[in-house]
This record gives C-alpha cells, sequence and structure tokens, in this order.
C-alpha cells in the first residue's frame, strides 16, 4: 500500500511547516489528488489517521479535493476530459493524448492553531 508512505510524505510536510510556522496544532488538511493519480482517496484517508497519531496533525479533518483527468488530443488538437489513462479521444477517438491535469498530490492548506 504505498498510501502508507504517501500519507507519511503529508506528515512529513506538516512537520516541517510546525517547525518552520510555529503552529502546535492542526484542524484541518486540505489534499489535491487528481483522478489519474493512482492514489485511492479511501487509503490516504487510513493511512493518514495511522499516521498522525502523536503529531500535532492528529485529530485533524482530511478534505480532498478530487480533480478530474484532462489531456490535449494531438489528432484533433482539443482539451478533452480524460476518465483512465488508456481512454481514446472523446471527439476523434484517437489515442495520441497528452495529459494535462489530474495526476497531481499535493498538500492544498492547512488550517491551523
Amino acid at each position: 500500500m504505498h498510501e502508507l508512505a504517501l500519507s507519511q510524505g503529508i506528515i512529513d510536510v506538516i512537520r516541517d511547516q510546525s517547525a518552520a510556522q510555529g503552529f502546535t496544532r492542526v484542524k484541518t488538511v486540505r489534499l489535491v489528488i487528481g483522478a489519474l493519480s493512482h492514489v485511492e482517496p479511501e487509503a490516504i484517508a487510513f493511512g493518514f489517521d495511522a499516521v498522525s497519531r502523536g503529531t500535532v496533525a492528529e485529530g485533524a479533518a482530511l478534505e480532498i479535493e478530487r480533480p478530474p483527468g484532462e489531456a490535449f488530443c494531438l489528432g484533433c488538437e482539443k482539451p478533452v476530459p480524460l476518465a483512465e489513462r488508456s481512454d481514446p479521444c472523446p471527439h476523434c477517438g484517437g489515442h495520441q493524448l497528452v495529459v494535462t491535469g489530474g495526476e497531481e498530490l499535493r498538500v492544498k492548506e492547512l488550517e491551523v492553531e
């Protein structure tokens, strides 16, 4: 489960920010996890709960934004929505797609005390 390692990475970011900014408690963590990122939000939530124990983020609410996949079709030269990496262009049926969005995984915002 790579989500547990990713959850630990989120805690590392929070720990670094806590040291830099001097906050002692995190109330809310807002994440952006793109639909094409191959990361399961439920697994991140489970992992976050486990690895946040005993840290400034223990008990913090976890809010997850899930931006959709997007691509640019080289065949018809249009931006297109993309549910799965293997999906064809909905306009021309081609597979010459360059992913332009939906791959991200980042901490967007921390609400702290």
